[in-house]
């Protein structure tokens, strides 16, 4: 289906950023891509294309600002690693490397999940690998663009080799390996910032459905002189930026010896932290770090389950509320995720922070979790109170759920039985930037049992060279387990909030 002026009927709508359930059944107009009005069933009378909603649920769609789109293929792989551990089966030295077609259809698998399960934004963090291939760049985006999803990609920038991202180095790392991972091939920093500023051309995210935005990839895998380029990038495009920043207790640990502070409080040394800019993770944070997001205007962004499948810890999220930081979701990659499902996350967000702590009255709601996973993140990205929220000039973003599923029978509390019960399958209606994308169940712009069954057989060749390139990564692995260990020995600030429970 087109873009076109839409008239949705009948439906049960979450309304405006509080996503107060209105009493009665209400129409919605869409024009132009936006949300023209909201008024009782019925009282709109225009020439329209016109959707029955008849027990729907209508809410804003999903705003994930975290994945990895070279993941996608890799879900599964892994399990009982931690990050530092991890992160080396996805970036091997032996490179998988994919057709364009292939790099368009591990795309295209993040984004099918992702509108049948709520989303309607997400944030791609996509690593280039050893090199910029144009070609292989443009397949993911065409993806984004035939699917119909709102996509922000970032390219994971940086310009240390990656074995210099951790402390302890020269005495844990055999000096062959250490120099060969130095030795391996990555993109130049200039053709790196080339290659958004060319992109942002026809791409600028609050212009295009597709868009870009500035991924510094971590601040410990840039040297200062790059953050502060990347940060002067983003301020002259205006675009959002995102940097994965203190995930493990390790980050820490590698702050204190590379910075002599935190990474969060080097960063705000240096003047990178401002608005539209989302530290990911963000789990192992002290009250003084906390009180440098709230005054720098910096998102903390929440990836609840991504850091309980890697054992990286809870972060504190009633904290960074109370001092009035905004507060996002996202996914993270299905190599460690195994989904990108963000109705999974929000309820992996309500539930974890009820660990936290025994007063009941500082654990997240249902209806908190949908903020962060909408408004927030919205906000995150620099869009406002343009999408996030159902009201009139709105983005016409917006799913449907079947309320007649066992998930919302009986009908009590929709915000709570959508975030801790639905998980995707009663969602048969999405819309994105006014365009139905899925209808009665089925998605409107690509043919999806096709593609999944390319999947399955382009993989079936894909399969061994993944597990080649697995096993070959053990002595790095082996290294990287000692300096795991290492770092555990190494105190932090005593009032860092627990991030982990310690067994004895």
């Amino acid at each position: 289906m087109s873009k076109k002026r839409t008239l949705l009927k009948n439906a049960r709508v979450l309304v405006g950023s509080r996503h107060e359930l209105d009493p009665r059944t209400l129409d919605i107009l869409v024009d132009n891509g936006l949300i023209e009005a909201i008024e009782p069933a019925g009282t709109l009378a225009c020439e329209a294309t016109v959707i029955d909603l008849k027990k729907r649920l209508l809410v804003p769609g999903l705003v994930n600002g975290h994945q990895h789109s070279h993941e996608h293929f890799q879900r599964g792989r892994a399990e009982n690693l931690p990050l530092e551990l991890w992160m080396h089966l996805v970036r091997t030295r032996l490179p998988v490397a994919l057709t364009p077609r292939q790099a368009y259809l591990r795309t295209m698998l993040g984004a099918i999940e992702s509108l049948r399960t709520g989303c309607t934004t997400l944030v791609d963090d996509m690593a280039l690998g050893g090199a910029i291939e144009r070609e292989r760049i443009e397949a993911c985006m065409q993806a984004y663009d035939d699917s119909g999803i709102r996509a922000l990609v970032g390219f994971a920038m940086m310009d240390k080799p990656v074995i210099d991202n951790f402390p302890f180095v020269e005495s844990l790392v055999p000096p062959k390996l250490a120099q060969e991972l130095r030795n391996a091939a990555r993109p130049r920093p200039d053709d790196c910032v080339a290659l958004v500023e060319d992109m942002v051309r026809r791409r600028h995210p609050h212009e295009a459905r597709v868009g870009v935005l500035v991924s510094a990839s971590a601040p410990q895998r840039c040297t200062e002189s790059f953050l502060l380029r990347l940060r002067a990038l983003a301020d002259r495009l205006a675009l959002p930026v995102i940097t994965h920043v203190q995930e493990t207790r390790l980050q820490v640990v590698t702050g204190q010896h590379f910075y002599g502070c935190t990474m969060v409080e080097y960063l705000d040394r240096i003047g990178f932290l401002k608005p539209t800019t989302s530290l990911i993770h963000a789990v192992w944070l002290n009250p003084r770090e906390i009180e440098i997001l709230a005054n720098t205007g910096a998102t903390a962004q929440h990836n609840p389950w991504s850091n309980l499948m890697l054992g990286s810890g809870v972060q504190p999220v009633r904290q960074l509320l109370d001092a009035g930081v905004n507060v996002s979701l996202g996914s993270d990659g299905s190599c460690s995720t195994v989904t990108v499902n963000m109705l999974n996350v929000l309820g992996s967000a309500a539930a974890l922070s009820k660990i936290r702590g025994n007063d009941h009255s500082r654990w997240l709601s249902a209806h908190e979790a949908l903020y962060a996973g909408t408004v927030a993140g919205a906000r995150a990205l620099g869009f406002g109170d343009r999408l996030g929220a159902l009201r009139v000039g709105a983005c016409a973003d917006m799913v449907a759920y079947r309320t007649d599923s066992v998930t919302f029978t009986p009908f009590i509390d929709p915000v709570r039985q959508l975030v801790y019960g639905e998980r995707g399958a009663g969602l048969d209606f999405s819309m994105v930037d006014g365009e139905v994308v899925i209808c009665d169940g089925r998605l409107t712009r690509i043919d999806e049992a096709s593609l999944l069954a390319e999947i399955e057989s382009e993989f079936k060749d894909l399969l061994p060279r993944y597990a080649a390139a697995e096993a070959d990564m053990a002595p790095i692995l082996a290294a990287m387990e000692r300096i795991h260990l290492r770092a555990l020995q190494e105190p932090i600030a005593p009032d860092t909030h627990a991030a982990r429970i310690s067994t004895p």
